[in-house]
């Protein structure tokens, strides 16, 4: 967990079409309820006093596909010295306002869907090259990352995968902690209650050996 008492907030859509996504709900960019900057805001300063020793993660869905709204969020935020965390895959252009939305975040968590290309668009739909060009931006400019990777029993749990891996989280600077997390089947419900049918069917669920394993390769 990210230090202290959080503030969670959940961003509606995503462009990424992970086949072990647990909200598929959160895809679509026209649902989720509006809520206006000044709501969120006069939400999280009154509740400052409880999170002065955390802050507020934005998680969702992904986060960054909003920046225009989390850089004018974060600039009154950081008014109140509130400490600012995204839960993001980093699939973006680096664009000028996602640098400034940078700038204005403390850390970042990290997902690497999968260190292969190839594999990596056939999981969730494109290729890796913009996460990590994204963590190497963080890793130059000094922005602190948790690197997390799902872990997901004959996709993401090949030996040769989690040594490059392991590789390319040791090519970064800035990198605080590194987290497996196990594949589970908790959110499949929302893909049947979409009338969807679940990508991932018949694939087993991540258990404590198979973490362990992960770990000691990773050497974490």
């Amino acid at each position: 967990m990210v230090h202290g008492i959080r503030f969670v907030l959940f961003l509606q859509g995503c462009a990424l079409k992970c086949k072990y996504c647990q909200n598929r709900d959160t895809w679509d960019l026209r649902s989720g309820k509006y809520q206006t900057i000044d709501d969120i805001y006069n939400k999280i300063v009154r509740y400052k006093n409880y999170i002065k020793n955390g802050g507020i993660t934005c998680t969702g869905g992904e986060p960054l596909l909003q920046y225009d709204f989390l850089i004018q969020l974060f600039k009154r935020l950081k008014e109140h010295n509130i400490h600012t965390c995204i839960d993001t895959s980093g699939m973006v252009n680096l664009t000028d306002e996602i640098k400034e939305l940078i700038d204005l975040t403390d850390l970042f968590l990290l997902d690497i869907k999968h260190i292969d290309p190839v594999k990596c668009k056939n999981l969730v739909g494109v290729t890796n090259t913009k996460e990590l060009e994204f963590a190497r931006y963080l890793s130059d400019n000094g922005k602190h990352m948790w690197i997390r990777q799902v872990l997901i029993p004959g996709i993401t749990d090949e030996t040769e995968d989690l040594l490059k891996l392991k590789d390319f989280i040791n090519s970064l600077k800035t990198v605080d902690k590194v987290e497996i997390l196990p594949y589970h089947t908790m959110g499949k419900y929302k893909w049947t209650n979409l009338g969807l049918n679940y990508e991932l069917e018949g694939v087993r669920e991540a258990n404590e050996e198979d973490v362990m394993r992960a770990k000691s390769l990773l050497s974490i």
